[in-house]
């Protein structure tokens, strides 16, 4: 490494990269995502990976707001390439450098050449974007290329392992080299350190209390603004992100899942609002909250692909098989249904009572040939004899016909509050849609 160490900074070329990835590091990694999430073309960005593990970047300059690098292709031809990134201002600078001075770890961090996560977040919060973002990474090369090239790409991923070892790499691009840096975080540490606390409030004193009078509130209650309008109902859910690029997720991420389970929230969130904005929402009952195994059997239904459907087999205990028998019966009626598949509730005596007259009076008396002979199957279930049917009755009163499938009972169709409706379905006398 050369060049004038308050100005600039040139790093030697690195050899070809091994292994699958540029970035090791939270803040290289946060590097490369703006890079990806800014550039148009993912070809370019794919041929720039090549060019970068290849070795095909030279020795890399680095100084405020630009970094340039010669880059060359595979029949050697030359390309100077530059990324641009905004310095920040003074009055950027100044907030950021009294952030990182409020805690001593964010100082320590830096001297071990890390990034610490929250003087990036406590640095946001007050208005300063210190990593880029999404179109902060301007390319610049003699090649003409208006977006992104596999140039200025490969340099960046050059850049991104550059920053793994040393993140004074991007304060140098922001605009601060690190001697400068450090010597005004000491002073800065120093002149805190000498100044005297504040003193405490007297003990007699009434402490400040915050928040409006309750009168100002109900007398302003004819001047202030209608509310906005409810906003519009979209016709569909939002796309769930992409995240299949470069950058490897954190250990125990599984891209997958991310992806269905964003997707997954956008579409109860449409759902939510549509329920918010339909006539009637407020008398409407709530509802009703699932719990975490029900939840699992309604994303499952949703036909998330067979790498998530396994991942959620084995997060409820279930096997595949008995997943699929869950999602059959969430189809036909939900959490009602599903409860009826899997547990055999015990009625009270007078829904006892109640199931026994409706099963005596499903069938026109003297129709011997069409009534069918039942015998108990559980507290609630009665199954068909001579026939592999079963009826199954729900705490509401309704009844669930069931077949025998490969030797497990299995649903085939929508609950019925009669009996004989319920059983013609399960032998097949007439389908759900009918």
């Amino acid at each position: 490494m050369s060049g004038t160490p308050d100005v600039e900074r040139t790093f030697d070329a690195l050899p070809p990269a091994g292994g699958s990835g540029f970035a090791q590091t939270w803040w290289g990694r946060a590097w490369l995502k703006a890079l990806e999430d800014t550039a148009l073309d993912g070809e370019q960005l794919k041929k720039g990976r090549r060019h970068a593990r290849d070795g095909a970047v030279g020795a890399v300059s680095v100084r405020p707001g630009r970094i340039t690098a010669v880059v060359r292709d595979r029949d050697g031809t030359a390309y100077r390439s530059d990324v641009l990134l905004r310095e920040l201002d003074e009055a950027e600078w100044d907030r950021l450098l009294g952030t990182a001075v409020d805690r001593a770890e964010h100082i320590a961090a830096l001297l071990d050449r890390e990034m610490p996560p929250h003087l990036v977040e406590d640095a946001a919060a007050g208005g300063v974007e210190l990593l880029p973002g999404i179109g902060d990474l301007e390319p610049e090369c003699t090649c003409d290329a208006w977006d992104h090239c596999p140039h200025t790409a490969a340099l960046c991923y050059q850049v991104a392992r550059l920053l793994d070892q040393d993140p004074f790499v991007l304060l140098l691009m922001r605009g601060r080299a690190e001697r400068r840096l450090l010597d005004e975080l000491q002073a800065r540490s120093v002149a805190r350190a000498s100044t005297p606390s504040p003193q405490s409030p007297r003990q007699d004193e009434p402490p400040e209390v915050m928040g409006v009078r309750a009168d100002e509130a109900f007398a302003a209650r004819d001047i202030l603004p209608p509310l906005p309008p409810p906003p519009p109902l979209p016709e569909e859910a939002g796309p769930p992100p992409a995240l299949d690029t470069e950058t490897h997720p954190a250990p125990g991420i599984d891209p997958d899942a991310l992806e269905f389970l964003a997707a997954d929230a956008a579409a109860r969130a449409r759902a939510l609002l549509a329920s918010a904005l339909a006539p009637g929402h407020a008398e409407a009952p709530p509802p009703p909250v699932l719990t975490p195994r029900q939840d699992a059997v309604r994303m499952a239904a949703s036909s998330p692909g067979p790498v998530v459907e396994g991942r959620i087999a084995t997060g409820t205990g279930r096997s595949r098989a008995e997943l699929d028998l869950a999602v059959r019966a969430w189809r036909y009626g939900g959490a009602a249904s599903l409860a009826v598949l899997e547990n055999d509730v015990t009625p009270d005596p007078a829904q006892v009572a109640r199931a026994a007259a409706a099963l005596g009076t499903a069938w026109a008396e003297g129709d011997e040939s069409g009534r069918p002979r039942l015998r108990p199957a559980g507290a609630a279930r009665w199954t068909v004899v001579g026939a592999q049917v079963q009826l199954r009755l729900s705490p509401d009163g309704r009844w669930w016909p069931y077949r025998r499938e490969r030797a497990v009972w299995a649903p085939v169709g929508p609950a019925s509050a009669d009996p004989a409706s319920a059983l013609a379905l399960a032998l097949g006398e007439r389908t759900a849609e009918d």
